[in-house]
């Protein structure tokens, strides 16, 4: 499998490390693109530089790329993910302003019919925020804020972390065995 990773600026960088992690422990190749803001966040959230979060992954494309192989439909993907996506990466999207490499292959996730998950990051959500979810959503894309669920009796951090990004790689149709499903 090949899936897009994408990181803007809202906060909540824990989930896109976890979720790069655990593709690369399921041997899924990772093709990472990172907004100036995203990379912002990862350092002063997490500590992590762009040099490392580059060898987290097995691509690292440049955000002002439009030349990068993930900006093209040619490029076949298994899909990709938005973790975190800030409103203004979300608007871009909504409206297939297409001015940097990450909200291109979104872009051509939406036009080609791949699976495209966003999780936003913003609380209050405005009307206009909930509109452009609505219709990326009636575009098929899947909109997942990282809420987590208490349901499992989550002990740390780590297990809500868990729990997000083992949701997330389920959309993506990634098999793991990172959650205690329900009724198990």
């Amino acid at each position: 499998m090949k899936i897009i990773v994408g990181i803007s600026g809202g906060s909540g960088a824990i989930y896109a490390l976890g979720i790069i992690k655990a593709l690369k422990d399921l041997n899924v190749e990772t093709h990472l693109v990172v907004s100036n803001m995203g990379e912002y966040v990862v350092n002063h959230e997490c500590g992590v530089n762009i040099d490392e979060l580059k060898e987290m992954a097995d691509c690292y494309h440049e955000n002002y790329d439009l030349a990068a192989p993930i900006a093209s439909g040619s490029f076949k993907t298994d899909g990709m993910i938005i973790v975190p996506c800030s409103m203004k990466t979300l608007s871009a999207i909504t409206m297939g302003y297409s001015d940097s490499l990450l909200t291109r292959a979104a872009d051509v996730c939406i036009k080609d019919k791949r699976k495209l998950v966003i999780l936003p990051r913003e609380t209050p959500l405005s009307s206009i925020h909930l509109e452009n979810m609505l219709k990326l959503s009636n575009l098929g894309v899947t909109i997942m804020p990282p809420t987590p669920g208490f349901y499992n009796h989550p002990q740390d951090l780590s297990d809500i972390v868990t729990s997000i990004v083992g949701r997330s790689l389920d959309l993506l149709d990634i098999e793991h065995d990172l959650l205690k499903r329900w009724g198990e």
